[in-house]
């Protein structure tokens, strides 16, 4: 079934809802479900997933892969990051979330949004959302993780704004380093910078990633961009 909109914009409006109405989240996505024609948003998140981008994705990741994940803000590069994680679990294998821009709550509400059948603390998912977050602090937490981990960080820019920590460009080679000696997936989350204009092209690309400083992208194995539903996923030269 077709939806009326991209599944982030009915998100978006379903909090915008929620918002106003003083309701639950789950209430007020539950309500926006019904009006595509499903039961509830558990139903209409279910078939997404299984014609959504995320499994399609982390297939065409392989172990050592560090991945730029760009978009504007709104277009559901978290829940995409977010997915991306889900479907590792829901493959048998362990993924983690680092976030410096959302709580624990925030988390389990984009959660709860995706009809995700985890939740914040179940086996095999970790969420952390310590202010201490950077890459040796990420280095230290996954040290004894399996092979095949995907880590998705959210987001890259904040990263850079702790003086007291290293450079962006060391902790990014720090983490590149990591993902292929540890065998894992790392996906970090980044903004793209005012500038792009969706009428030029209809997806960013890596000259259009915000860099507070200086960072080689080439140390990106793949990228991932999106804009208005379409999801683009790209070796990096």
């Amino acid at each position: 079934m077709k939806l009326s909109a991209p599944i982030y914009r009915l998100k978006r409006q379903a909090k915008q809802l929620s918002r106003d109405r003083v309701m639950r989240l789950g209430e007020a996505l539950n309500r926006a479900a019904k009006q595509e024609g499903f039961q509830s948003w558990g139903q209409l998140a279910a078939q997404q997933d299984a014609n959504g981008p995320a499994g399609q994705i982390l297939s065409g990741l392989t172990a050592g892969d560090l991945v730029l994940l760009g978009a504007r803000p709104g277009q559901g590069k978290t829940l995409l990051g977010l997915e991306l994680a889900l479907e590792a679990v829901k493959a048998g294998r362990p993924a983690a979330f680092y976030s410096l821009e959302y709580t624990k709550a925030d988390v389990a509400g984009r959660l709860e949004a995706l009809g995700a059948p985890i939740k914040v603390g179940d086996a095999g998912f970790t969420l952390d959302t310590s202010n201490d977050i950077c890459a040796d602090y990420i280095l230290k937490q996954l040290r004894f993780v399996a092979r095949g981990c995907v880590v998705v960080i959210d987001y890259l820019q904040l990263l850079d704004q702790d003086r007291a920590k290293p450079s962006l460009a060391a902790q990014v080679c720090a983490l590149k380093f990591f993902a292929k000696s540890a065998g894992l997936i790392v996906v970090m989350i980044s903004q793209i910078d005012r500038s792009y204009d969706p009428a030029v092209e209809p997806v960013p690309d890596m000259l259009d990633v915000r860099l507070p400083n200086p960072v080689y992208l080439t140390l990106f194995t793949k990228a991932i961009f999106l804009h208005n539903g379409d999801v683009h996923l790209q070796a990096v030269a």
